[in-house]
């Protein structure tokens, strides 16, 4: 419309990453990915149960029965990660994501609410084994944040290295 700013490519690519989060059937978070090369959307991807698994919006969550916390014990849920799924379907379908920014964004299920959007240890190991460059997206105040995968490496590898530390020390 007349008057209006034109969105940032930032802004523009999180706007579609909210709208594919839309489609969850989490009753907890949702959270919508897409990964962009050479400024074209590749592949898309939000969370949920592998294709044909019953969902959180028809039989209830599991975690919610058990009051288990946030970004935790992902053995009692079914869903596949946002991240993950972006980078699944762009297989399916022989794209390549080496190189890619994937941009993941993030809302409360009952309130619609923005929230930051962080890659939990999995799915940062998957993107970094896929070849994604970057992952962009915004916090609660609308804030862009841009995250260095590379930085990732080295984060996780002093992380194993300070567990077998301490594993080596409670023997």
């Amino acid at each position: 419309m007349k008057g209006e700013e034109r969105p940032s490519k930032d802004e523009y690519y999180l706007g579609i990453a909210e709208a594919v989060c839309k489609r969850s059937p989490c009753i907890r978070r949702q959270f919508g990915a897409i990964i962009v090369k050479e400024d074209v959307i590749v592949s898309t991807g939000y969370n949920g149960p592998p294709r044909g698994v019953i969902n959180c919006t028809e039989a209830g969550c599991l975690k919610d029965e058990l009051d288990m916390p946030h970004y935790r014990q992902y053995q009692f849920c079914t869903a596949v990660h946002a991240e993950e799924n972006a980078v699944i379907n762009a297989a399916r379908h022989g794209a390549t994501v080496m190189g890619g920014t994937l941009y993941l964004y993030g809302q409360e299920y009952e309130t619609g609410e923005t929230f930051e959007g962080k890659p939990c240890d999995r799915c940062k190991r998957t993107l970094i084994n896929a070849g994604i460059e970057e992952v962009i997206t915004k916090n609660a105040e609308g804030t862009v944040i841009k995250k260095d995968v590379s930085d990732w490496v080295s984060q996780d590898t002093k992380k194993y290295l300070n567990k077998l530390e301490e594993a080596k020390k409670s023997k």
